[in-house]
């Protein structure tokens, strides 16, 4: 094959890659399960100098004390149970100071599937999300 013929195959085999690309993706060659807002957001926190550990329930948009910190979760979403687990929110962390003041310390998300990666790192107490529910015994929602 001369130079012009090796040219015309490559854009010939590149229009075909394209075209397979194009039809799998129309037809839903990758499924993207849609994500689940959940009304409430299930946290668990250390206190780092009695070492206790508490779980607690926080309803979206509500805020919640936990120690110095007040948390408040805007969503918490999560995965239809037949996909691999994606639990996260998108909180914001408050800390009331000894001076009543209230500091923002953190704002973003929150991976239950990994704790470490964005969780809150205080120096006496650690918040991080475990769950997002749609019900919860500890409110009086659901069930």
């Amino acid at each position: 094959m001369r130079g012009r013929d090796w040219v015309r195959a490559g854009a010939r085999a590149l229009t075909a890659a394209t075209v397979i690309v194009a039809a799998m993706t129309a037809a839903g060659g990758t499924a993207h399960a849609e994500k689940i807002s959940n009304p409430v957001a299930e946290f668990t926190g250390l206190d780092k100098i009695t070492g206790q550990i508490r779980t607690f329930d926080v309803l979206i948009d509500e805020t919640v004390q936990f120690g110095a910190l007040q948390l408040t979760p805007r969503v918490c979403y999560s995965r239809p149970p037949t996909e691999p687990p994606r639990t996260t929110t998108f909180v914001e962390v408050d800390e009331v100071t000894l001076d009543r003041k209230i500091q923002r310390i953190f704002t973003g998300w929150m991976f239950a599937g990994s704790p470490g990666l964005n969780a809150v790192d205080h120096p006496i107490y650690d918040v991080w999300l475990t769950n997002c529910k749609t019900s919860s015994d500890e409110l009086g929602i659901g069930n």
